[in-house]
């Protein structure tokens, strides 16, 4: 949702004194501000939930320039690659003090705060009030970099964590679909696992998209997909980011080494696939890598080989230091797929949907003692690259896929047919769904 935003413009509240608020986000940077929800009155009146520049989560109301009620977590958040669910609750009519803002985090009350400022018994607050109200940034600025779903507003009842998600046989904390809940006048429902702005509360509040692009994406708290780790990678980067949700991969680098970023999940068995389309193909390297390598600072080309990568680049593919031959080369616009078969230590290439080296797979290096992910980088002698991954969300960048190939698992989306017995690297998948 980075540059994007959702607002709409409030009624009069069932009440001021009590809300809760929930919601799913998985963040896709650390560092800066990200705002989930705010209200922005004026310079003296705003109220806003956010992770702050320093990873810790904020709920603030702030009013005639000083704060009603504010709570800021002792816990860093900055896992990059999973869902947070977030339930806020504003209840000042309860006559402890203590009790009238409550914070959880996957089901788990905070209690541990740098900051805890409780609000005056029936304070009202900003949010959930008259007037434009925000999801995703504060007015149209600290915009949310990252995934969004499962937002729930409930105007007029307080309820915990429990109203909303619930643990699974393993003890995973998981959405409940349609929680059974009063939404009240200007609660809504909406982002339910997709990117749609209607509200599904029946209530009809549905919200207005701001600013930038709303994209659509199958990675969701039912399915967590992989994505580019902006936490795991390796070199002297200096030029290089990502966005769209840690989707597109953009280099310019120039420096000596090279610079891999590994993709969230990985695995040590089973039979994965993925597609990276070459927007700009310039030195772009795409391929699998283990974490043995990835916990080394960085690497020149022969190091990057020999400690157990394996990629796609200029027409040849390398596997441990070893050239496997001439394939077609990549331009700009050309889609590389990726099957990494875990069960029998080979990888294969696919460009635009055609097997590559006559289909015969390329050992991976058994020497890693960790887990295997896809990788992406570029090389330095041609240091521009524009990368787009589709770990099967169905996307890339913000574009949807074309015309979707054949997928047997039914997990993810991909452009073209995925090769028999593979699947996407997504949650689902790795718990053999």
């Amino acid at each position: 949702m980075a540059s994007t935003y959702l607002s709409r413009t409030f009624s009069t509240p069932t009440s001021g004194t009590t809300w809760t608020i929930n919601f799913w986000v998985k963040k896709s940077s650390n560092g800066s501000a990200l705002n989930l929800c705010s209200r922005l009155v004026d310079g003296s009146n705003e109220d806003r939930i956010r992770f702050t520049s320093g990873d810790a989560l904020e709920w603030s109301v702030y009013k005639s320039g000083g704060y009603a009620g504010r709570l800021v977590t002792n816990r860093l958040f900055r896992d990059n690659s999973a869902f947070y669910n977030i339930v806020c609750v504003w209840d000042t009519t309860n006559g402890t003090a203590g009790d009238r803002m409550r914070m959880y985090v996957n089901g788990v009350e905070e209690t541990s705060f740098s900051t805890d400022t409780n609000p005056s018994l029936n304070e009202t607050s900003n949010f959930n009030t008259s007037g434009t109200n925000y999801i995703g940034s504060v007015g149209a600025g600290e915009y949310f970099n990252g995934i969004m779903s499962h937002v729930h507003l409930i105007d007029g009842t307080a309820y915990d964590a429990s109203a909303f998600g619930e643990y699974d046989a393993n003890g995973v904390w998981k959405a409940k679909t349609f929680p059974s809940v009063t939404y009240g006048t200007n609660g809504f429902f909406i982002l339910k696992d997709s990117a749609s702005v209607t509200d599904q509360s029946g209530n009809g509040n549905n919200f207005t998209v701001g600013g930038g692009t709303l994209t659509d994406t199958l990675d969701c708290p039912a399915n967590v997909f992989a994505t580019i780790n902006p936490l795991q990678w390796n070199g002297n980067i200096t030029n290089a980011s990502l966005s769209n949700g840690n989707t597109t991969y953009t280099s310019s680098e120039t420096g000596s080494q090279y610079s891999w970023f590994y993709s969230t999940l990985g695995a040590t068995s089973g039979k994965w696939y993925a597609e990276f389309k070459c927007v700009d193909s310039g030195g772009a390297m795409i391929g699998i890598g283990g974490n043995d390598f990835a916990t080394s600072s960085y690497f020149t080309a022969n190091a990057i080989n020999s400690d157990g990568i394996g990629y796609y680049y200029n027409g040849s593919v390398f596997v441990k230091d070893v050239n496997q031959g001439s394939l077609t080369a990549i331009n700009n616009n050309d889609i590389v797929g990726v099957a990494m078969d875990l069960d029998n230590s080979l990888v294969y290439w696919y460009l635009n949907g055609s097997v590559q080296n006559s289909g015969t797979g390329m050992s991976i290096p058994t020497s890693n003692t960790g887990f295997y992910h896809f990788v992406v980088s570029d090389a330095s002698s041609t240091p521009t690259a524009t990368i787009q991954a589709n770990f099967g969300n169905g996307y890339f960048g913000t574009t949807p896929v074309a015309s979707a190939g054949t997928n047997a698992s039914g997990n993810g989306i991909f452009e073209y047919d995925v090769p028999t017995g593979y699947t996407a690297l997504c949650t689902k998948g790795l718990n053999g769904e």
